[in-house]
């Protein structure tokens, strides 16, 4: 059988392994060191934000942010339903209600039902600490529509950027709206550290405080002394060196991903009840096209999802769900939710196909061959 095609493979080049030996050899090899600083000004330029805190996960940034909002028991958070776990998880960790609200039809959350939720909390006397937005599938979300209302409300915006990297909304980097921002690393994201994350934020004392509890919370005194919880959340210099590669190469990847879609697009435009995911849903100019998603019309379409990915999945191809929305997961059912149906349609007729930059032209041929004849349309 031909080689598995998977869903977002790391796609590393010879930059990484020139980058990563060249902080193997500075010595540099426990936590910290020059690549960590030089990562942290590399993101934050490309980003458009004044400060950047390299950390071991996007969750560990997500946590930071919250607890610089004072995100605790007593108060809640407000963000999207359609999320991976690890946006629900940092609200959890603070002992903070989360308010689920659902999409839109591009999968983002929708943002006037989010206004009208933040706006029924506060009628009925809650504590919101925050709003967590997502910018799903490497997708913004409209801050045109939601800053302006958030400012006027008084209510911090965090952004969950961790899918996003490169994406921009009118022109701005995702990454840069809110109080501060969160971006992942991870193996399957648009570049990688192997694992990792960054916290961003223009708010030099945000960062400063985040970057103080990410070591330990050590006072600077010449002996180990602690007057706070916590935590260890730094990134490494060695997986710092593995990220500046791969930003260099980050518009590379991008676009090759931007053509992976197209190729999808015009290979699959005559399936009847196939249609993609933000694409058709007012265009993706601005996207990063992290992954591209595809959405089964049932009452076109005759195969469900889980059966195409079962069909794909014989056929040596990786394909997933969109992320189950979090008012169904088991661990948050007692939360609060603002729901319309929509996130439910989306998980329950999405899946994503393999997109990684490192596909060639023969993978994605399999996958559209496959695909076809799935769907009955070879």
């Amino acid at each position: 059988m031909p080689e598995r095609i998977h869903l977002s493979r790391a796609h590393v080049s010879e930059l990484e392994e020139k980058y990563v030996l060249e902080a193997l050899r500075s010595g540099w090899v426990a936590p910290l060191g020059p690549m960590v600083d030089r990562f942290e000004a590399a993101i934050a330029e490309f980003v458009g934000v004044e400060h950047a805190l390299a950390l071991s996960s996007g969750t560990a940034a997500l946590h930071l942010a919250l607890l610089d909002i004072g995100a605790g028991p007593g108060r809640a958070v407000v963000l999207p339903s359609m999320t991976f776990a690890a946006s629900a998880n940092a609200v959890a960790y603070t002992g903070a209600d989360l308010v689920l609200v659902d999409s839109g039809d591009d999968a983002n959350v929708d943002v006037g039902l989010l206004l009208d939720t933040v706006r029924t909390l506060r009628s009925e006397g809650v504590d919101v600490a925050a709003v967590m937005t997502v910018d799903l599938m490497g997708r913004c979300c409209d801050y045109t529509a939601l800053t302006v209302a958030l400012a006027e409300l008084d209510v911090p915006l965090i952004e969950d950027a961790a899918e996003a990297l490169g994406a921009t909304h009118r022109g701005r980097g995702a990454g840069s709206f809110g109080r501060s921002a969160a971006l992942s690393f991870n193996g399957n994201k648009i570049m990688t550290t192997s694992g990792g994350g960054m916290l961003l934020s223009d708010d030099g004392e945000l960062i400063a405080r985040a970057r103080y509890l990410s070591t330990q919370a050590r006072q600077p005194v010449p002996w180990y002394e602690h007057t706070d919880i916590g935590y260890n959340y730094r990134l490494s210099n060695i997986l710092a060196a593995l990220g500046m590669a791969q930003l260099e190469r980050l518009p590379s990847m991008i676009e090759r991903r931007r053509a992976i879609r197209e190729r999808y697009a015009v290979g699959l435009a005559d399936v009847a009840g196939l249609t993609f995911l933000g694409r058709d849903q007012g265009g993706d100019a601005e996207d990063n096209h992290w992954l591209t998603a595809v959405l089964l019309d049932p009452a076109t379409v005759t195969v469900t999802p889980t059966e195409l990915m079962a069909g794909l999945d014989a056929d040596g191809i990786e394909a997933r769900h969109l992320w189950k929305p979090m008012h169904l997961q088991p661990v948050f059912a007692g939360s609060r939710a603002a729901v319309t149906g929509t996130s439910e349609r989306l998980f329950s007729t999405g899946v994503t196909l393999p997109s990684g930059s490192e596909l060639d032209e023969d993978a994605i041929d399999r996958v559209i061959a496959s695909l076809r004849r799935h769907l009955g349309a070879s």
